[in-house]
């Protein structure tokens, strides 16, 4: 069935070429919250009397209120409408943030990131849904590839203006700067979004148990892993239960007609492939933001400020390379892009891998740079193709499963990265301070240029009709 919309439809449809705009907004706040807090933590768990330790439960908290809510989002944005959960889901991001501001203890501020989190969980894909709704294919790639660099910026901004916000003004402000986007987002909402609704069968409670544990218990392995506690019986335990869980969802989902989280949508070539060569990709680029300023401060003493500066030339490449983007996919393929980038993306963290302390700042601008080419490049290239032959009655669906691959593997990337680096700097090796990063970014080299060969099961002329 197709979607539908509200009396209200022709008026919003007039300023629809404002509607990319809104889920830009959604894109921005919620990357930029998710690595903004990471330079702060410090600063905060100082002013409230904590270690900085205990305040990893605060990035744990969010991460899996996360993981809980995300699959409800689509059956939400079908069932009520696209505007008005995405009002709903702004608003509650916006209370949490106003709530962390105000918190004074550790109590208070995990209950605050899980408004936030519930609120997060929704934003992004019921705003993309709305996209995938309103344009044809032939527009897709060109708004998806608008809105992805206002991710991209989020991310790479995050740290600078996190550690900038906490030593000029205060942490609080590093949640309250959502205050005012987040008010934008809604009344761009209100005006231009179309209220799209769609054909849901009954709520898959027990669904959405099963899979929603798995894949907590999954996240809660990832971030233990990636917080330093690598206890082998633990670790074993959890995957064995995340597995167990997915096996009740797996026989669940066979005898359901409308689960939750539909695998069948796997059966689509393109969707499957967009989604497997997300993640493994994503294990060798999503590390980059937390090892490079890491490397620079911990390895060569470069401040905090200066470090996280270096990432910014990536944030100007990303928005330089969007008005080619089309252009380039057009006269290439998909499959060709996909393949060449990841394998470059792989060689700029072979470089990377051999940078010492003497090394030119300049030096590192310019791999920033192609740093952020070949990734603005990556991330609009494999979102597109993994939507690309979806219908009405699959976009939400595949929406949805797009948003969990995406969160799992930033989840994924940031884990495998701590990961070997803790390796890597264990008694077992006698290495400087900077050998360790070396190695550990080869490594991530090798997982990212592997990724290249899931692209080339792409054929020649998948994901024409977008461009």
């Amino acid at each position: 069935m197709p979607a539908i919309s509200d009396k209200n439809e022709l008026k919003e449809v007039k300023a629809t070429h404002l509607l990319p705009w809104v889920t830009a907004t959604a894109m921005f706040i919620q990357s930029l919250d998710g690595t903004i807090l990471n330079t702060s933590l410090p600063s905060i768990a100082r002013d409230m009397g904590y270690s900085p330790t205990q305040m990893h439960s605060v990035i744990v908290t969010y991460t899996l209120t996360l993981a809980l809510f995300i699959p409800l989002s689509g059956w939400l944005a079908d069932k009520f409408g696209t505007r008005n959960m995405f009002m709903i889901a702004v608003f509650l991001f916006v209370a949490g943030s106003v709530s962390c501001a105000a918190s004074v203890d550790l109590k208070t501020f995990n209950f605050s990131r899980v408004v936030q989190a519930i609120g997060a969980s929704m934003m992004v894909p019921v705003a993309r849904l709305a996209i995938l709704y309103q344009y044809p294919k032939k527009e897709l790639l060109k708004t998806m590839n608008f809105i992805t660099v206002f991710g991209l910026l989020g991310m790479v901004v995050g740290p600078s203006l996190g550690g900038f916000l906490s030593d000029q003004l205060s942490w609080h402000w590093i949640f309250l700067v959502n205050v005012p986007i987040g008010f934008i987002g809604i009344s761009l909402a209100y005006r231009v979004m179309p209220n799209f609704k769609h054909a849901v069968g009954r709520f898959d409670f027990r669904g959405l148990v099963y899979f929603s544990l798995a894949l907590i218990v999954f996240t809660m392995v990832l971030e233990l892993v990636s917080a330093g506690l690598t206890h082998l019986l633990m670790i074993l335990g959890l995957l064995f239960l995340s597995g167990l869980l997915s096996v009740f969802y797996f026989i669940h989902y066979k005898r359901t007609e409308k689960p939750i989280i539909d695998l069948r949508l796997l059966n689509i070539k393109t969707l499957k492939i967009g989604l497997t060569g997300s993640l493994i990709t994503r294990l060798g680029i999503g590390g980059l933001p937390l090892l490079l300023p890491l490397m620079l401060q911990t390895g060569f003493g470069y401040s905090a400020s200066v470090s996280g500066l270096l990432l910014l030339p990536s944030a100007l490449a990303n928005v330089a390379i969007k008005p080619f983007m089309v252009r380039i996919i057009k006269a290439l393929g998909y499959r060709t892009v996909l393949i060449s980038n990841t394998i470059l993306l792989g060689i700029v963290l072979i470089i990377l891998g051999f940078v010492e302390r003497e090394t030119p700042i300049g030096y590192y601008i310019v791999l920033m740079i192609f740093y952020g080419f070949f990734t603005s490049i990556q991330m609009s290239a494999m979102n597109t193709i993994t939507l690309v032959d979806l219908d009405d009655n699959t976009k939400s669906g595949g929406n949805t499963m797009l948003v969990i691959m995406q969160q799992l593997s930033v989840s994924f990337g940031v884990s495998v990265a701590s990961l070997v680096l803790s390796f890597f700097q264990s008694d077992a090796f006698e290495m400087n301070k900077t050998q360790p990063f070396h190695y550990t970014f080869i490594i991530l080299a090798i997982f990212t240029i592997l990724s290249s060969l899931t692209f080339r099961r792409l054929s020649k002329t998948d994901g024409s009709g977008f461009v």
